[in-house]
């Protein structure tokens, strides 16, 4: 398996508000997973390398469903089927779904100024959580998951790095 080494980005600098140091290291991360993805040969993005059934190609579009719950409103009826994609979906395709729904979800963001009230998303019956909350969600959904396509790509041709 030859090793493709990309250069480690580092952390975003930020300024000093709570706001957008949430944002810009939840939109590091988004680029981050994203890169990962994007590129990877078929079929290996959509093949299993862990007993659990953990594929590159699902994180995204498992992703994709959980910005779009947590910012858009979107109900989500099962959790466990976000984690593939569909057959007929292309990396390219569920890359592309990603960064729309990474951009609509910061149209929401911006308009957000207050940290403390929830995150206005249509959803009747379940009060939505503080954008706070929401943005810290992410973040650590979002990095547990690009720790996971750090190893599923390294796995699959050699690729390392951010």
């Amino acid at each position: 398996m030859p090793s493709t080494k990309r250069r480690d980005t580092p952390p975003p600098r930020t300024g000093g508000g709570e706001a957008e140091t949430l944002r810009g290291f939840l939109d590091y991360l988004r680029t981050s997973i994203a890169a990962k993805v994007d590129g990877a040969p078929e079929p290996q993005v959509r093949t299993a390398a862990v007993p659990s059934g953990t594929n590159l190609l699902g994180l995204l579009n498992h992703l994709t469903f959980v910005e779009r719950s947590m910012f858009l409103g979107d109900e989500v009826a099962d959790w466990q089927a976000t984690f593939r994609a569909a057959p007929e979906d292309g990396v390219a395709d569920v890359v592309a779904r990603y960064r729309e729904a990474v951009r609509r979800a910061n149209e929401v963001l911006d308009g957000c100024a207050d940290l403390a009230a929830p995150v206005p998303r249509p959803r009747r019956g379940r009060p939505a959580p503080s954008v706070r909350w929401a943005l810290a969600h992410m973040i650590e959904e979002t990095g547990r998951h690009a720790g996971h396509a750090d190893v599923l790509r390294e796995l699959i041709d050699g690729a390392t790095g951010r």
